[in-house]
C-alpha cells in the first residue's frame, strides 16, 4: 500500500485503462503536452503516444466527437477543463450520449467517459468554480459520479470507464493535492456504492467529494461533545445509494445532507425529498441541508470562504437536530 496523491490516483486509473484495454483513448484540452491544467494526465502523452491527443478549445466539438467515437465501438476518455465549461456540451451529453440506448432500442451504446473538475477553494471565479453536477444526475441515461479520496479516484473512475453507458465524472479542485492510501492492486469500485467513513448513532450526515472532509472534521468535534455522527460518503450520485441512506437512518432516525453544489434545486433536494417520502416513519426530526447560497461563487477569496459551506456550519446543523 502506497500514500498517493488524488491527482496521481486518476492518472493511473487512466494508464491503467490505456494499458489494458486498447480501444479507450483520451483526449482534451491541453492533456498531452501540458498534462492538464492540474497534472491529471501527465506523463501518459509520452507513454502511449496519440492514444493521449490535444483538441482546440471546442468543447462543443469535442462532445460530439466523443460520442461518435464511442458509438462506433471505441471508448473515450474526454477532459472538460473546468465543470463551467459542460454547458458547451449540452446537445452532445443530454440529448445524444444519454438518449442513444433508448432511442436504438438497446442495440447502440455510447461507453463514453467525461472528466471534469468543479467547486471553489482558488478564487478562480464565478465562471471557474461551479457545482452544476445536479443538472446531470437529472437526465435519464447518464450517470454521476464524484469521489472525494485517492483510493475512490482510482476505483471509480475505473469502473466508468468499463461502463457501457456515459459517465460524468466529477474531480473537485481542492483534492486534487490530497493524499490517501491506495493499494498496490487497487480496488474496482461499483457504481451507485455509498460507503460509511464513521459510525454514530445520533444524526446520518449524508455528502460526496470534498465536503465528505468537512463533514469529517464536524464530526470529530462532536464527538468530543457526546455527539456522534455517522458519515456517508455517496460517491455516486446517480444512481445513488438510497438503500444505503435508508439504513444508516434506521440506526440514527436524523438526517443531514452536505454538499458544496448552491442549495435549491441541488442533490440534497433530491435526497431529501425521496427519504421524506420512504422514510418518513423513520424520522425523528426534519431533514435539514447544509449547501451554498443561491448566488454565484465570489472571486474574492474572504467572500468565497464565505460561500463555501464549512465544518462550522455542519455542527451547527446537528445541532438543531438533536436539540
Amino acid at each position: 500500500m502506497a500514500e498517493v496523491r488524488f491527482g496521481k490516483a486518476i492518472n493511473l486509473a487512466l494508464a491503467d485503462a490505456l494499458e489494458q484495454d486498447p480501444a479507450v483513448f483520451l483526449f482534451g484540452e491541453d492533456i498531452a503536452t501540458v498534462g492538464g491544467p492540474f497534472g491529471a494526465t501527465r506523463g501518459l502523452h509520452e507513454r502511449f503516444g496519440d492514444r493521449v491527443r490535444d483538441t482546440p478549445i471546442s468543447e462543443a466539438a469535442l462532445a460530439n466527437a466523443a460520442v461518435g467515437a464511442a458509438l462506433s465501438g471505441l471508448k473515450p476518455v474526454l477532459e472538460i477543463m473546468f465543470m463551467d465549461f459542460m454547458t458547451l456540451t449540452m446537445d452532445a451529453l443530454v440529448n445524444q450520449a444519454a438518449k442513444a440506448r433508448y432511442m436504438f432500442g438497446g442495440q447502440a451504446s455510447v461507453p463514453m467517459v467525461v472528466r471534469t473538475p468543479h467547486g471553489g477553494g482558488i478564487s478562480a471565479g464565478p465562471q471557474h468554480s461551479q457545482c452544476l453536477e445536479a443538472w446531470f444526475a437529472h437526465v435519464p441515461g447518464l450517470k454521476v459520479l464524484c469521489p472525494s479520496n485517492p483510493a475512490d479516484a482510482y476505483g471509480l473512475l475505473r469502473s466508468a470507464i468499463a461502463d457501457p453507458d456515459p459517465v460524468v465524472f466529477v474531480e473537485n479542485k481542492a483534492l486534487y493535492a490530497m493524499k490517501g492510501e491506495l493499494l498496490e492492486q487497487p480496488e474496482i469500485i461499483p457504481i451507485g456504492k455509498a460507503r460509511i467513513l464513521r459510525q454514530g448513532s445520533d444524526v446520518t450526515v449524508v455528502s460526496y467529494g470534498a465536503a465528505v472532509h468537512i463533514v469529517e472534521r464536524a464530526a470529530s468535534q462532536l464527538a468530543e461533545q457526546g455527539l456522534e455522527v455517522e458519515v456517508l460518503d455517496l460517491r455516486s450520485i446517480q444512481p445513488w445509494d438510497e438503500a444505503a441512506v435508508m439504513e444508516s437512518l434506521s440506526r440514527t432516525h436524523r438526517l443531514l445532507i452536505v454538499h458544496e453544489a448552491v442549495e435549491a434545486f441541488g442533490v440534497g433536494a433530491e435526497i431529501a425529498a425521496r427519504i421524506g417520502e420512504v422514510g418518513f416513519d423513520e424520522l425523528d426530526a426534519p431533514i435539514l441541508r447544509v449547501a451554498a447560497p443561491f448566488v454565484p461563487v465570489p472571486f474574492a477569496p474572504s467572500l468565497e470562504k464565505a460561500y463555501q459551506p464549512d465544518a462550522e456550519a455542519v455542527i451547527a446543523a446537528v445541532r438543531k437536530l438533536c436539540a
